[in-house]
């Protein structure tokens, strides 16, 4: 018993001498994804507050649907939405080199819990280097076999109180680059890049090599808005309604037939 205790008081010691600056990696439990990908509803119908009149080829024709979660949305019943037709879900994790959604844990255990398949994704800070800023995000993002890729998002931040530079499309180009070869080192696959339509046309980040697109349009199919691209998920909306999610909510369809899902990323 006196050994137990001993190293019982040590390893508490240690646990205390990591600082608050620098908070151990997160070890977080759910969903294993290496099995089937469930898609308990195909080709969803959900709601929006502004809902944009498709014509052609609208979200409604793909059969996969999901949604992207941050600290806006408020706690989630992950069961309902996936009951509703929510067959993934993209949560966002970090920011910059310090910054750890404070829902995250909460987010991805329980989508985890319910079954739905997830990853995570990394809000990018162009005043913070790359390799810095995915070295916090695999701190804080658990690695584990059969997900999904995780998400790089590069977008302008104009509202940003730190940090408004654009760089050039060179030196945005190269630094996704680094960031994409550490995560897919580290992880085993190789992450998607989240954008919109005016970073992809000021930098050019559809020329990068071997990389899948996850495109917001949210008044046109990605066809219209990115000619010739090449893309995978397709964010629809900013403004849907889902059942057991509380508020407005991002919607996204992937893009392929069900068949294609069931390996998607592996």
């Amino acid at each position: 018993m006196r050994i137990f205790l001993g190293l019982l008081m040590a390893a508490v010691v240690l646990a205390g001498c990591g600082g608050p600056s620098s908070p151990p990696p997160l070890h977080l439990s759910g969903e294993h994804s290496g099995g089937a990908r469930p898609v308990d509803v195909r080709f969803p119908s959900f709601g929006d507050t502004k809902p944009h009149p498709w014509s052609g080829r609208g979200p409604g024709s793909y059969a996969v649907h999901g949604i992207d979660v941050s600290r806006w949305q408020p706690p989630i019943d992950w069961h309902a939405a996936r009951r509703a037709g929510v067959s993934f879900a993209f949560i966002k994790a970090t920011e910059g080199v310090e910054e750890l959604d404070p829902r995250f844990a909460e987010h991805w255990e329980g989508a985890g819990r319910a079954g739905i398949p997830r990853a995570a994704y990394h809000y990018y800070y162009f005043c913070a280097p790359a390799a810095e800023q995915a070295r916090w995000f695999i701190r804080n993002v658990p690695r584990r076999a059969g997900g999904l890729p995780h998400v790089l998002d590069m977008e302008w931040n104009p509202f940003s109180p730190t940090c408004r530079v654009r760089p050039d499309g060179a030196k945005v180009r190269e630094a996704a680059q680094t960031f994409l070869d550490i995560l897919e080192a580290h992880y085993g696959q190789r992450p998607i890049v989240y954008t919109t339509i005016d970073f992809w046309q000021d930098t050019g980040i559809g020329r990068l090599s071997r990389t899948r697109f996850w495109l917001r349009s949210v008044a046109a199919h990605p066809g219209e808005r990115y000619p010739g691209a090449q893309w995978d998920f397709w964010q629809y909306t900013g403004t849907g309604l889902v059942p057991g999610v509380p508020g407005k909510v991002d919607i996204n369809v992937f893009h392929g037939p069900e068949p294609a899902w069931a390996n998607y990323g592996r």
